[in-house]
């Protein structure tokens, strides 16, 4: 059964239909020019056809918000021809595509919203092991896949995902043109049931499915854009992977609510960025200037190291890119952000100050700092966003921490874990009841339940920040990240690791006996992994290359196809005997870093 062509014609993507999808032969007798009426669709029907939505930086296509307009309807249309014919059955169901950082991904992604099913993004880096998994948990009806991942969904195919191939969802675009498809707003009959659904690993053996509703989708670009002022003059560079909440809300639903342009440039390459930033202030160039730029603290590490190398002039139209007035806003988040390199950036951008802000999968963005400068303090996050509400609750006593009791009896700051409510929040873990249950506590209020984020915080007034210059928001104690509950995340540059998940990995080898897996610090990516490993002495003794020992390398060798490239351990320590355990039988991985490390 072939994926790679219909015919004699090439296809440009493909619609992989699960076996849980109903066939029946019946075709909707809706108008095939029907939109939601979703404030993210009322807002595209509004936006000007002739404004740039989407360009792609290397080859400089353009396609217009009638392109996308156009582009969604007729996508939603082949979408719903592939997996039914009838509009119920895909209203819900789980659609996961495999796409590249493109407009194609826009129009993929706002298709599937628009057909009030649960857009399911997934990593072309990941796997093939973990494309299974998140395929077969999720119970997807469909997988859509672009032609430059039609690989990739062959390799799933043979892994033993049962999909059947069908036609293409999308009708070849015209580049640049600017007339739109007129477009009907209709209220949907049914619930409520689209959104969005990304899978991340937290402290349990197993990646959990977030499944974020369409109206949290709608909430949380709502909040950003009262906070961030996304205006349709925005250029947005998107330099970001796109299977995470801080590249699909704030740089692709957010932007197209307020009908700002996104400009694709991905893969990262600093040399490229920097080309590009200075692009505007060259006198050969016609390039657009690129206003905003969202990141994660090691890209602008990157880009500093890169920027002493370049030409002069070219260097000095970057610095004339990223400067306040012309680079309104550059944000650093998914990690912690040294004051070093806030200060670096700011020193090479005639004072730009780099935005903090703090959020998560479950949550969208739920804290930042604020526009104006005064609101960027060093080391804090900032407030929370609008419609976001947040509380610290001790750690140590599980009592709320109420503004006013930020200090103990002996003066010092109480860390709190930081919980959150409002309509930006999931609705639940995917088919786990037991991870939804946990992670939510109820209040006593009635106001609802509050989610439990395992972030923990101190909270306190700083200078002359918060007085509202950023807006109501952003006024009053700022909060202070001060790190995880829990040691088994790993951040590594915008990734997030479950060590849980590596050691399971590790323990699946035949010479592992035992697996510790830890975060050390890492001057580049701000953590990486590393494994503390008891091993199977007569398995390992020749099980590595040329009848050798068993090692570093032959570890990275029988995990290359079961680990993302980001989730290998970086380094690896062989113990004699066994790993140190508590009477519970658990590792004090704390302890375990400082005596086999010593770090």
């Amino acid at each position: 059964m072939s994926i790679l062509s219909r015919g004699s014609v090439p296809l440009s993507r493909y619609i992989l239909r699960s076996r849980f999808a109903r066939k029946p032969p019946l075709i909707s007798l809706r108008p095939l020019s029907t939109l939601p009426n979703l404030p993210l669709f009322r807002a595209l029907q509004n936006h000007d056809t002739s404004s740039p939505a989407v360009i792609h930086s290397v080859s400089q296509r353009s396609f217009t918000y009638g392109n996308l307009v156009t582009d969604i309807v007729h996508a939603k249309k082949r979408l719903l021809e592939s997996t039914g014919g009838r509009e119920d059955d895909i209203v819900g169901e789980r659609i996961a595509f495999l796409a590249d950082n493109s407009y194609d991904y826009v129009v993929t992604l706002l298709s599937i919203l628009a057909s009030n099913a649960i857009a399911l993004p997934l990593s072309p880096a990941f796997p093939i092991g973990e494309l299974k998994y998140v395929m077969d948990n999720s119970h997807a009806k469909a997988l859509v896949a672009t032609e430059k991942y039609a690989g990739k969904a062959r390799d799933l195919l043979k892994a033993g995902l049962d999909r059947e191939p069908v036609f293409d969802i999308r009708e070849k675009i015209t580049v640049g043109a600017s007339h739109s498809t007129p477009v009907t707003l209709e209220d949907t009959k049914a619930a409520s049931l689209g959104g969005m659904m990304l899978y991340t690993s937290g402290t349990t053996n197993r990646p959990k499915g977030v499944l974020i509703p369409q109206s949290a989708l709608t909430a949380q670009a709502s909040s950003l854009l009262q906070a961030w002022k996304y205006t349709p003059q925005d250029r947005l560079l998107h330099i970001l992977p796109l299977h995470h909440i801080h590249g699909i809300v704030n740089a692709i639903l957010t932007p197209v609510l307020a009908g700002s342009s996104i400009e694709f440039m991905y893969p990262f390459n600093p040399d490229t960025v920097w080309k590009r930033l200075a692009a505007p202030f060259l006198s050969s160039s016609t390039a657009s200037k690129v206003t905003f730029l969202t990141a994660v603290p090691t890209v602008y590490n990157r880009l500093m190291t890169a920027f002493p190398r370049l030409e002069p002039e070219l260097r000095e139209a970057a610095r004339t890119g990223i400067s306040p007035e012309n680079l309104r806003l550059n944000i650093s988040g998914s990690a912690a952000l040294p004051t070093p390199t806030k200060k670096a950036w700011q020193d090479i951008s005639n004072g730009n100050v780099l935005l903090e802000r703090f959020g998560m999968t479950e949550v969208g963005m739920a804290i930042s700092c604020g526009l104006d400068f005064s609101d960027r303090v060093d080391g804090s996050v900032g407030w929370p966003l609008p419609s976001v509400e947040a509380r610290l609750v001790d750690t140590e006593t599980n009592e709320v921490i109420k503004p006013g009791e930020e200090l103990d009896a002996n003066g010092r700051e109480r860390a709190g874990e930081i919980q959150l409510r409002g309509p930006t929040i999931f609705q639940e873990y995917w088919a786990n009841e037991k991870a939804t249950r946990e992670a939510f506590v109820d209040s006593d209020d009635g106001k609802g339940k509050w989610f439990l984020t395992g972030d923990v915080a101190t909270r306190r007034k700083v200078g002359s920040a918060g007085q509202g210059t950023s807006g109501d928001w952003a006024q009053g104690l700022m909060y202070f990240i001060q790190g995880r509950r829990s040691v088994d995340i790993i951040k590594i540059g915008g990734e997030k690791v479950s060590a849980l998940e590596v050691e399971r990995e590790l323990l699946s080898l035949p010479q592992v006996v035992e697996a510790a897996v830890v975060g050390l610090p890492s001057e580049q990516w701000g953590q990486k992994v590393a494994a503390v490993v008891v091993l199977d002495q007569d398995k390992a003794a020749t099980a590595g290359r040329n009848g050798k020992s068993w090692g570093p390398m032959d570890m990275r060798r029988a995990l290359k196809d079961r680990l993302a490239t980001y989730k290998m351990p970086q380094e690896m320590k062989v113990l004699d005997g066994a790993i140190p355990r508590n009477a519970m039988g658990k590792v004090n991985k704390k302890t375990l870093v400082k005596e086999v490390f010593g770090i």
